[in-house]
């Protein structure tokens, strides 16, 4: 008879490790999302863009990429220097920014990767340890991105910028103007902010099952 309900308490745990906590799910898909939203914003070249309605010609800058109008109304986009030429970015200020987004957003990757593998994880110790240490790289990667985005407006007194935008400076931008793929990467990094606070609630709760009456 023990040996019985022994069995079915296991079963019972067994069970109740494998479901899913729904804080940990939300968890999961909010760290997806946002380094899928980090990823798309970072390759945008829509962070600084000269208002086309007021201008005849037309301009957006990004981390690695500008746009502008040719001479024949053809909008087209090109890296900084190509691909390669890390030291070709107009601006140390931008080639900091670089470095500092690139590096926040893989790091936010990792940790999005580590609170994936949480979900297929019985409660537990590991399970706990794992979900800490995702919480602490989610909070890495937002200083980490929050400072690329602080430094990349130092970058619009660059020469290169100061040809489209005019008398552009540091926080600045002359005839130019914030554009939707910065704005995008802000509210992206604002939203990550809250992802170490869902780590910590993340980890299925391990409940011992029901007790039995003691008659049986």
């Amino acid at each position: 008879m023990h040996s019985l309900l022994d069995r079915k308490k296991k079963e019972a745990g067994v069970g109740i490790d494998l479901m899913f906590s729904c804080v940990g799910c939300f968890w999961v898909f909010l760290s997806s999302a946002l380094v899928a939203i980090c990823s798309f914003s970072f390759i945008s070249s829509a962070w600084i863009v000269k208002d086309h309605l007021k201008n005849k010609d037309s301009v957006s800058f990004g981390l690695l990429w500008h746009c502008s109008e040719s001479l024949d109304h053809m909008y087209r986009c090109y890296t900084f220097g190509g691909l390669g030429k890390f030291a070709e970015i107009p601006s140390s200020s931008w080639q900091t920014s670089v470095v500092l987004c690139s590096g926040g957003c893989a790091v936010l990757a990792v940790s999005s990767l580590l609170a994936i593998i949480t979900i297929f994880l019985p409660s537990g110790g590991c399970e706990r340890r794992i979900c800490t240490l995702a919480g602490y790289m989610q909070m890495t990667a937002v200083f980490i991105m929050g400072s690329g985005l602080l430094v990349y407006p130092f970058g619009l007194n660059s020469t290169l910028v100061r040809s489209f935008c005019g008398d552009s400076d540091i926080y600045y931008a002359g005839d130019c103007q914030i554009g939707w793929g910065y704005m995008l990467a802000i509210v992206a990094v604002m939203l990550t902010l809250f992802l170490p606070f869902f780590a910590k609630y993340a980890p299925k709760e391990h409940l011992s099952p029901t007790p039995l009456p003691t008659l049986l």
